[in-house]
């Protein structure tokens, strides 16, 4: 069975002193969300995030991903994906 790593959240931040601790509010809430705690349960490992530069926006962005088996990823883009923020 394959295994797809996709985008499980992303959300973007303002320019601040320590990102990664402004950005430990946001990660937990999503752990705590619905959306999180089925992401924890199904992907392969564990989800990781990534903190990097926001040249548009002059902040940060923060990506969550993880790798999900094929089923369980077209049940995450169904279930949680929302079209309309892209």
């Amino acid at each position: 069975m394959d295994v797809i790593r996709t985008i499980l959240y992303e959300f973007r931040m303002g320019d601040c002193e320590d990102p990664a601790l402004y950005a430990a509010f946001p990660l937990g809430e999503w752990e705590r969300s619905e959306a999180g705690q089925w992401a924890m349960r199904n992907c392969v490992g564990e989800p990781v995030w990534n903190l990097s530069l926001d040249p548009y926006n002059y902040g940060y962005r923060v990506i969550i991903s993880g790798d999900l088996h094929e089923h369980d990823h077209t049940y995450f883009k169904l279930k949680f994906y929302d079209y309309t923020k892209r």
